[in-house]
């Protein structure tokens, strides 16, 4: 089963990654590479957030869309990255996020498979 891996940076993860962008990076490059290794990972992606330069697209019943700078929802836990894995299970899928050894929320999305 695919699911993915979406990763929420809080608070605390941005505080890390001021503070030792290079223990964090190595954190995670860890964790990831421990999921590749065992052919679990399909792909993923980590997003610019320092500056966050995120745009937000609304689009309205009627087809008018507004535009607005900054994340659909702003707050304390923004949007980071994601990965893509394919693992027996759920259960898998949730002890592999489990071992992110980094203070980020990870949310766990089954993926859409179509014939």
């Amino acid at each position: 089963m695919k699911y993915a891996l979406v990763i929420f940076e809080t608070h605390e993860s941005r505080s890390g990654i001021k503070s030792d962008p290079a223990a964090h990076r190595k954190a995670y490059e860890t964790w990831i590479g421990q999921i590749a290794a065992a052919g679990k990972l399909i792909s993923g992606d980590a997003l610019a957030t320092d500056p966050p330069t995120a745009v937000t697209v609304r689009k309205a019943t009627d087809s008018a869309s507004t535009v607005a700078e900054g994340p659909a929802h702003a707050g304390e836990e923004t949007l980071g990255g994601w990965f893509v894995i394919d693992v027996a299970d759920r259960a898998e899928a949730v002890e592999l996020a489990k071992a992110l050894a980094t203070p980020e929320t990870v949310e766990i999305w089954p993926l859409l498979e179509t014939a």
